[in-house]
């Protein structure tokens, strides 16, 4: 990835503006405009949907949006440059009561998933499993609840992750890779082979940090939702996988838990605590949280490059070398990795991430794909996919490259179509 090649040098329309967004406004304090796209490659038997809600900011008007929030103006040196970090758009709801919070969640989530099935060309009864992750979810039994309502079987599989930023590529790699599982608990992977699964992310990050009083956070993150259909094993199959978790002692990305979680860590052992009740189940990741209960407190720009960068890579690495000693085995030692989907934290930590990885002599195309959107966590991978399914050929290597505060890593090379 050149410095200039994902460089936005024209005026970025909003995702309203798009011509596919079919957009709508929903009925929840005065009316919330929401958007989605479907997205269909009918090559690879593989497609989806993603969207925002809320009113869209650009980075002209956000000042005065975070302003508002914060009760005071941001003073010119707390400005970010936005564009330089690859986002030109942010999507954020006004202050809003529980109840409404709760109802316009359920109801931008359940429009998801049916738009979802209907670009799969599947029925809602068809749906065997449902895996989101959700950094921060308006209520312990949302899930359940979007399914519901958008007529997902009672009994389908439901699994929330909650691994912040890495949320949706940790429950991909939970639907692809049995070797995540963990005895006296149900296999996922092996639950769901062969089955009709939805995969993605769904983020309310204007709710989550409404509250918050860190500057950039406020600025960075915004609204966002994608959700894909895959049929593990056949539409997309595993070729290597790595899932890495390190906890983040300094607090360089402090995140509340707004999920059960008995925020003990013994050692040796793993932060991730799993829970289940009938057909769901709950994946929940220890975060260092912040003293103040705040719902997020960043270290910087330079905090998130050493949290994230040096540790990536090294992941990445592992994975591409286990990855590619799958391809020898399999007599394709000639192939390699065509696209790499990475979570759009800012375009300035995955261009370092790529120039560290080629020092380490692995190269491959990794686009931003996300100008229009901020940082939407756990969704943010689940749309660049979306973004980019269109361009993949049968055949081609995909390698998905998540990460978030906690810290944790999930990175998967597969196999498409």
């Amino acid at each position: 990835m050149s410095e200039n090649q994902n460089a936005q040098t024209g005026p970025v329309p909003s995702f309203y503006e798009l011509p596919n967004v079919e957009t709508t406004i929903l009925p929840v304090a005065g009316g919330i405009p929401v958007g989605i796209e479907r997205v269909t490659n009918s090559r690879l038997g593989i497609a989806g949907a993603y969207g925002g809600w809320g009113d869209s900011y650009d980075n002209a008007t956000l000042p005065g949006f975070v302003s508002g929030r914060l009760g005071e103006p941001l003073a010119e040196n707390e400005v970010m440059n936005l564009g330089e970090l690859g986002f030109h758009h942010r999507m954020h709801i006004p202050d809003l009561t529980e109840e409404q919070h709760l109802e316009l969640e359920v109801e931008v989530g359940a429009r998801l998933l049916k738009e979802a099935v209907a670009a799969n060309d599947w029925s809602p009864a068809d749906v065997d499993g449902l895996l989101v992750g959700t950094s921060a979810p308006v209520s312990g039994d949302y899930l359940s609840q979007i399914a519901r309502r958008a007529g997902l079987r009672e009994d389908a599989l439901k699994v929330s992750v909650h691994k912040a930023c890495d949320g949706s590529m940790g429950a991909l790699n939970l639907a692809l890779n049995p070797a995540l599982g963990v005895p006296g608990q149900v296999n996922v992977a092996e639950e769901l082979a062969g089955k009709k699964v939805l995969v993605g992310g769904i983020e309310g990050l204007s709710r989550f940090t409404s509250h918050a009083r860190d500057k950039n956070a406020l600025q960075l993150f915004g609204n966002g939702m994608g959700v894909f259909g895959v049929v593990p094993g056949e539409t997309m199959k595993l070729l290597a996988g790595k899932s890495h978790e390190n906890y983040d002692d300094e607090g360089l990305l402090q995140v509340r838990m707004y999920y059960p979680h008995s925020k003990e860590m013994a050692p040796g052992k793993s932060m991730l605590e799993v829970s289940q009740e009938g057909s769901s189940l709950r994946v929940a990741g220890m975060m260092h949280e912040p003293e103040d209960g705040l719902p997020i407190v960043m270290a910087g720009l330079m905090g998130m490059v050493k949290l994230f960068v040096r540790t990536g890579v090294e992941v990445v690495t592992d994975a591409y070398r286990e990855y590619r000693l799958m391809l020898e085995k399999l007599g394709q030692s000639g192939k390699n990795i065509d696209v790499i989907i990475a979570h759009h934290a800012n375009y300035k930590i995955n261009l370092l991430k790529a120039k560290q990885l080629l020092k380490e002599g692995i190269q491959f195309p990794m686009p931003w794909l996300l100008h229009d959107f901020g940082n939407v966590s756990a969704a943010s991978c689940a749309i660049a996919f979306l973004r980019q399914l269109q361009e993949i050929k049968p055949g081609d290597h995909v390698l998905f490259d998540g990460f978030g505060a906690g810290t944790y890593y999930d990175v998967m090379a597969v196999s498409m179509g």
